[in-house]
């Protein structure tokens, strides 16, 4: 088996609201990084910046999808009092 689907297995078997949460500070960490990356590419070519900012807004718009996903596939809250043991 493969590196990749190991990990992706071991991923997916963190609880949702994990998984969530660190999607929310993977997509914060990418908006914020936004200026500072305008700032380190400005000596490249016009063409070189688009593909990097391409690059960028593409990382952003999967790493929302993956959040939108994920906030939907999160279980609903119940709202029964828990399960007491049988007598």
């Amino acid at each position: 088996m493969g590196t990749l689907v190991r990990y992706q297995r071991e991923i997916s078997m963190l609880p949702t609201s994990y998984r969530i949460t660190r999607v929310q500070e993977t997509l914060r960490r990418i908006e914020a990084d936004i200026p500072l990356l305008n700032m380190r590419i400005k000596d490249l070519s016009v063409e070189r910046q688009r593909s990097v900012r391409q690059f960028a807004e593409a990382l952003a718009s999967q790493t929302r999808a993956e959040l939108h996903r994920l906030l939907s596939e999160r279980p609903e809250p119940m709202n029964e009092p828990p399960c007491e043991p049988a007598d």
